[in-house]
């Protein structure tokens, strides 16, 4: 190479013409550095530069003459430091010169233990010059440094002082005491902070920045091409990151490093820390909290205080103090002590006077990484805007040690699912295992899934149970009456009494002291059907009082339910529990069955499952179908969260080694003891409740009122809020406001200040608290043919006295006033149930013609009207119908009706608000004495503060009619349409005439071509397949029996004719997952099949 090419004149002259040519000069340069053969002489000439401009003076007048500057940093400035002396660092005009932010910086990282970085993979984010990441790899030997910077000269100027660092002044490698040189242990790399790391896969255990913070963000700071061709001053301000980051951390001027700590969380390894330099000027609480709401532990390492540079405007945290209550921390000079605002600091600074600001290094690590990392990816996901309300900072480690897991359990849920699924009445079979598995290995009681049906409270199993067997005389624990109807501890009823009248039946509750030997004696004296008890404390940890109670209760013929709530602990290291431990040795008698209310956790004392353990498969099963018959199911968030601390239980236990010890039966065999109650017996026996799949089938549910379409992001991104915020104001889970706008809106359904609502889990709960009212006043309960079975079946299992009013096809099975009229002269105080405006099963529509027609006749009556709106809300095709608007008409009802005329609303948010298998049912009343009556039944399992935040939230957004969620609700619409043409086309391709729907879930079909005929089935296998080959058995097909068929010869659930109230009409539901919608389809075609063959 030509002597004339490392002219230094020649150079200096290029560089004297501005701060482009200087980077253009030193790019070409660097080009050389990077030559192996060039290397030397290259490096040399960078000696032979920087001892033109040895001195202070003459390197800042290099600076402003030249455009570059080579100074050494002393890095010797404490005692006993073994490394290194010195530095030597080149800078120019339009990259971070080095200042006391990064000087500061370095001394925090000082403060780490020399082991911090030894053999660990860095990343330093904001790179500048490079000479924190060179200084890091001289001192600690790390096995890589990535040095990370968005601007691209920056990186060029890096690399050149790796070069002038990791060879001497001859131009010769300087060898560590591993033999490897800054070369092997540094790379610099273009990136908007971790983009290149998370490009690659680079999986980082330390990541250290020197970040600004942006005092006056610009918009548009950001919209520029980034390239090293670009102006020196854009450059500049593109290494502070002007813009805004889209956190709400940017409000403090933090915003950039809030992104750059997420981004970490995404790459850095489990046990990896990150630790950032800190202006205080937002206040250390502000800093501290960036990190701590992200799931970090913080240590502050190092603090000290900085000139504020005397040009930088702080005027604009001025603006954010007049508009809030955040006050910014100064203060006056170096020494001063006490903090002052932003307008304090400005006005002494408009004064002359010198104010300056904390700086302070932040150490930071996960407490529990994997789960953060979990909630982070979800978020990254289109839920970016809702991660400014996560909270995972908790003063208590129990509480973060739940909160956090659940949080990355739900993330992972809702990011891997696009509905929840179909779970049974008796509880997720999942969440049911997990129970069975906590019970075998902490207590050794070998139970499984099929001994423990899911409740969602304790007081509705305690009620569910009671309503189940109905005695005559029940003694229940005085502790857990509260919940009970007020009629049931105030009867006086307790010698036996025959009655005709079956609904008159009253149940008589005794209450009584909890303590062993009290209850006892009054077993003995009053010889009850039922005993609900629970423990006393000082008799929980032996099982002497339980085996007196299964003893005493046993002899004298009474069913023994016994609560263990408050001895049942969710731990890892669970006390001595007395009743567990008998039952680990000794089976549970047929007689008796455990309840547990789970409200023991951590975060929320309102959030509650009960389950109860039977090892009598009738009673389990029984109590399953109350489940079903009286709550619907129990809210499947509630068990996903129970679940989940269950599994944490659970995960980092070893599966079983020793086999369960054998358990010795009690001889003694129970007196007869009551049974189901009549009326339960036969509903349990009649009535087509949901169907339980064994083990190694699946059943395609067309028999289910829910919806597994994907719920939209907008209904993910709510849920997932509901959970991760803390400290909830009242208002946002008051959902009334909502309700009451949301009723009106799409019924006109007139409210007052008198109107009472009432919330439930789901509406079924809501609907038979009514039905108990009917009752309890001996109403008559109307229900049209072409109801909804489950509803109808309910009402028969509470005792209502029902009549059916018929209905025609020629009217589509809807109510005809002619009709409805006769009804309701031969029937005294009638109480009538309608669907609408989507009437389930048949997925026709009410228009407001017709229901105010209706509610005309209920009015001349005076009938008390239950609208069920719980269907509604998915209406695809039902032009000339429009919309209801009730207010018009009952205002004109009620003024010339009887007095008993009132109509009450029912719904649920389900399928309007597209939440999938999240329910919340509402009730509303307007009439005072119904509003009493309905709160003498007070066991109603209410939603969650969670649930109701989410409700209230989806209602916000449909109100100001969001984008999202209305395209969604439209989508919705036009996968239901065209689902009901394509199953009414298959139906009747296969010999069904179909009532053709428009709305909802769900139309019906009459099984024409095969009534009558004989269908050859097989058995369903004993040991959990789908059907047994060794027998057959043969059937006729009438409109009851056809369910069975189709369910044996397919595996398709549909509900049959003794379901629809409907003669000859079958109901298929079909806003199914699309790849079970298609399997629904080829069963329909395979049964038709089979009588073809």
């Amino acid at each position: 190479m030509e002597n004339s090419a490392w002219s230094v004149d020649g150079f200096l002259d290029q560089c004297r013409q501005s701060g482009d040519s200087a980077y253009t000069a030193f790019r070409s340069l660097l080009e050389k550095l990077e030559d192996p053969t060039t290397r030397a002489p290259a490096r040399v000439f960078l000696s032979d530069l920087q001892k033109l401009f040895a001195s202070g003076e003459a390197s800042e007048q290099c600076l402003s003459t030249f455009h570059f500057r080579i100074q050494d940093i002393f890095l010797d400035q404490y005692e006993g430091y073994c490394g290194r002396k010195k530095l030597t660092m080149m800078v120019i005009p339009s990259i971070f010169i080095p200042e006391d932010w990064s000087f500061t910086f370095y001394e925090g990282l000082n403060r780490h233990p020399d082991s911090i970085f030894k053999d660990k993979t860095v990343a330093e984010l904001g790179c500048g010059n490079g000479w924190i990441s060179i200084a890091i790899a001289e001192k600690w030997s790390p096995l890589k440094v990535y040095g990370l910077d968005i601007n691209p000269r920056a990186v060029k100027i890096s690399w050149i002082n790796l070069y002038l660092n990791a060879l001497d002044d001859n131009g010769q490698p300087i060898y560590d005491g591993e033999n490897k040189t800054l070369l092997d242990r540094v790379e610099f790399h273009e990136s908007d902070l971790l983009a290149y790391c998370r490009d690659r896969g680079i999986e980082l255990e330390r990541i250290v920045g020197c970040i600004p913070q942006i005092l006056n963000p610009n918009p548009d700071a950001m919209s520029k091409m980034i390239t090293e061709n670009a102006s020196e001053e854009f450059l500049y301000s593109l290494s502070n990151y002007c813009a805004l980051q889209g956190f709400v951390e940017d409000q403090f001027g933090l915003g950039l490093i809030a992104r750059a700590v997420e981004e970490g969380i995404a790459v850095i390894k489990p046990m990896g820390i990150m630790i950032f330099n800190m202006g205080g000027r937002p206040g250390q609480g502000v800093c501290k909290r960036l990190f701590e709401r992200r799931g970090f532990r913080v240590t502050r390492l190092w603090q000290t205080k900085v000139i504020q540079a005397a040009d930088t405007d702080i005027s604009a945290l001025v603006e954010i103090e007049k508009n809030s209550p955040h006050r910014f921390e100064f203060f006056m000079g170096l020494a001063g002590d006490q903090p002052i605002c932003a307008r304090t600091a400005w006005a002494y600074g408009k004064a002359g006077g010198r104010i300056s600001h904390a700086l302070s290094v932040y150490s930071c690590q996960l407490r529990q990484p994997n789960q953060v990392k979990t909630i982070f990816e979800f978020l990254k996901n289109g839920f970016h805007e809702i991660s400014s309300s996560l909270d995972l900072f908790f003063e208590d480690d129990s509480v973060a040690d739940e909160k956090i897991p659940f949080l990355a359990y739900l993330a992972s849920v809702l990011k891997g699912n696009s509905f929840f699924p179909y779970e049974p009445p008796a509880g997720s079979k999942r969440f049911r295992n997990l129970i069975a598995g906590f019970m075998r290995t902490y207590h050794h009681v070998p139970v499984n899934a099929d001994n423990v049906v899911i409740f969602p409270s304790r007081a509705v199993a305690i009620e569910n149970a009671l309503r189940l067997f109905s005695p005559r005389l029940a003694i229940v624990d005085e502790n857990l009456t509260r919940h009970l109807p007020r009629q049931w501890l105030t009867s006086l009823k307790i010698e036996s009494a025959e009655t005709d009248n079956p609904s008159e039946d009253v149940l008589t509750v005794i209450e009584a002291p909890r303590q062993s030997d009290l209850m006892i004696e009054l077993i003995k004296k009053l010889k009850p059907q039922v005993v609900v008890t629970g423990i006393a404390h000082f008799e929980a940890v032996t099982s002497s009082a339980f085996e007196h109670l299964l003893n005493i209760t046993g002899k004298i013929g009474s069913r023994l339910f016994l609560d263990i709530s408050d001895h049942f602990e969710l731990s890892s290291l669970p006390s001595s529990n007395g009743v567990l431990k008998y039952l680990s040795g000794t089976p549970l008698p047929s007689h008796a069955a455990v309840i547990c209310g789970l409200v023991k956790n951590q975060v929320y004392s309102d959030l509650e499952v009960a389950f109860v353990i039977s090892e009598e498969e009738a009673i389990f099963k029984a109590l399953s179908k109350t489940v079903e018959l009286l709550e619907g199911n129990t809210a499947l968030i509630s068990q996903y969260y129970y679940g989940c601390l269950f599994r944490e239980l659970l995960a980092f236990q070893l599966a079983d080694r020793h086999p369960p010890a054998e358990r010795v039966s009690e001889n003694e065999k129970p007196a007869e003891m009551i049974g189901f109650a009549s009326s339960a017996l036969s509903v349990l026996d009649n009535a087509e409740l949901s169907i339980t799949e064994s083990e190694n089938s699946s059943v395609i549910h067309m028999d289910v009122d829910k919806s597994f379409l994907p719920f939209p992001s907008s209904v993910k991104a709510s849920i997932f809020e509901s959970f991760s915020r803390q400290n909830m104001a009242e208002s946002e889970t008051d959902i009334t406001t909502s309700i009451r706008q949301f009723i009106k809106s799409n019924y006109g359904f007139p409210t007052s200040s008198g109107t009472e609502f009432i919330y439930a889990d789901c509406s079924l709960a809501l609907f038979n608290k009514l039905v108990l009212c009917c009752i309890q006043e001996g109403g008559t309960l109307c229900f049209p043919a072409g109801s909804n079975g489950n509803h109808v079946s309910s009402a028969k299992f509470l005792k209502a006295n029902i009549v059916n009013i018929p209905t025609n096809s020629e009217f589509g099975f809807k109510l005809s006033e002619k009709t409805l009229a006769g009804v309701f002269e031969s029937v005294n105080n009638p109480w009538l149930y309608i669907s609408g405006p989507t009437i389930n099963p048949t997925g026709l529509v009410y228009s407001n013609g017709e229901m105010e027609n209706i509610l005309s006749i209920c009015a001349k009556f005076g009938a008390k009207v239950v609208l069920d709106t719980s269907f509604s809300g998915l209406e695809y095709d039902f032009e000339g119908c429009g919309g209801w608007d009730l207010e018009g008409i009952l205002v004109r009802l009620y003024s010339s009706s009887k007095p008993s005329f009132c109509v009450s609303l029912l719904g649920g948010l389900s399928l309007k608000m597209l939440t999938g298998g999240l329910t919340c049912g509402f009730l509303v009343l307007n009439q005072p004495l119904l509003i009493d009556a309905f709160y003498s039944f007070p066991g109603l399992s209410k939603p969650h503060s969670t649930v109701k935040y989410t409700v209230k939230k989806l209602l916000g957004l449909r109100e100001q009619k969001a984008g999202g969620l209305l395209d969604a609700v439209a989508e919705h619409k036009r996968i239901l349409c065209s689902r009901a043409k394509c199953l009414k086309q298959t139906l009747e391709s296969c010999g069904w005439e179909v009532l053709e729907s428009h709305a909802g879930v769900s139309m019906v079909a009459k099984p024409s071509a095969y009534l009558n005929k004989v269908i050859k089935l097989k058995h369903p296998s004993k040991d959990g397949g789908s059907t047994d080959t060794t027998t057959a058995y043969e059937i006729k097909i009438n409109d009851s029996n056809i369910r069975e068929a189709i369910l044996r010869a397919t595996g398709l659930g549909i509900n049959s004719a003794s379901w629809t109230g409907i003669p000859g009409y079958c109901r298929f539901t079909f806003a199914l997952e699309d790849s079970e919608f298609g399997q629904a389809l080829d069963c329909i075609i395979k049964f038709k099949d089979l009588f073809s063959n």
